[in-house]
C-alpha cells in the first residue's frame, strides 16, 4: 500500500513514523508513506496557501487551487471517476464520519491512500469534489488535520498483511467484534496484592476462551454501552 499526506507542515511527521510496527512495515515494503507540502503547489512566489473566507468571519481557509494541483501530481486527474483502482482520497475533517474500526478495516483494502489535512478555519468547500472520504477522529478540534491523520495511518497500517508480528493481534482488538477487548495480565503473578485470574493460569483452553469473552462483554457494557446492538437493561 501506499500512503501519501497531504500537509502544509510536512515537518510534523519527521520521525514520527520511525518506530514500531509503522517502521518495520516501511523497512519490509509493506507500505511506502509519504509526506508532500501543498505549499509546493502554490503559484505565487510566497507559496500562499490560503486565504480569509468569502462573506466574512474569523480564520484562514486553505484555497483549493494548490490541493487540486497535488491531486493532480499525485494522481494524474482531479477527477475521482478517474483515479487508479482502489485509490482513496480522505480529508480528515472535524464534520466528517467518525471514525471506526469497520472504516478501518476497509480502508486496509485499498491501493493507495491520499490524506488531506486540513488546516485553520478549514478548506475551500470545492475540495469536497476531490475526496472519496470525509473522516473525523472524533467530536473535538485540533488545531489541524495532522494529528489525524497519523491515527488514520497508523490504524490502517497495522492491519496490512504482515504488519504484525501476530496476525491474531489484530482479530482481537477492541472494536473488531463490536465489543472490547478483554483483560490482559502478564508476569508477575501477583503484583501488589492483586493476583492473576486462576483461569488464565489453568491451561483450559476453552474456560480462558468464555473468561475472555465474558469479561469483554462486561466491560463494553460497563464503559461503552453504545456498542451493544440491541441491549436492553431487562
Amino acid at each position: 500500500m501506499q500512503i501519501d499526506i497531504l500537509t502544509i507542515f510536512p515537518e510534523f511527521f519527521d520521525g514520527i513514523f520511525d518506530f514500531g510496527i509503522i517502521r518495520r512495515a516501511r523497512e519490509s515494503g509493506i507500505v511506502d508513506l509519504r509526506t508532500h507540502d501543498i505549499r509546493a503547489f502554490a503559484k505565487d512566489k510566497h507559496r500562499k496557501v490560503d486565504d480569509r473566507p468569502f462573506g466574512g468571519g474569523d480564520g484562514m481557509v486553505l484555497k483549493p487551487g494548490p490541493i487540486f494541483r497535488a491531486i493532480e501530481n499525485l494522481l494524474g486527474t482531479s477527477d475521482p471517476s478517474e483515479y487508479p483502482g482502489g485509490t482513496r482520497v480522505t480529508l480528515m475533517t472535524p464534520q466528517g464520519k467518525p471514525l471506526e474500526q469497520a472504516d478501518v478495516a476497509e480502508a486496509s483494502k485499498a491501493n493507495r491512500i491520499v490524506i488531506i489535512c486540513g488546516r485553520y478555519e478549514g478548506v475551500d468547500e470545492r475540495v469536497l469534489s476531490l475526496v472519496t472520504d470525509e473522516i473525523s477522529i472524533g467530536d473535538y478540534v485540533l488545531s489541524g488535520g495532522e494529528p489525524a491523520a497519523l491515527v488514520l495511518a497508523d490504524a490502517v497500517i497495522r492491519l496490512l498483511p504482515g504488519a504484525l508480528g501476530n496476525e491474531g493481534s489484530a482479530e482481537n482488538d477492541s472494536f473488531s467484534d463490536g465489543v472490547l477487548d478483554f483483560p490482559h495480565y502478564t508476569q508477575p503473578r501477583e503484583f501488589r496484592g492483586m493476583k492473576v485470574p486462576d483461569v488464565l493460569l489453568s491451561g483450559h483452553h476453552e474456560d480462558i476462551k468464555k473468561w475472555r469473552e465474558e469479561k469483554a462483554l462486561e466491560k463494553t457494557k460497563r464503559v461503552r454501552k453504545d456498542l451493544m446492538t440491541g441491549d436492553s437493561d431487562e
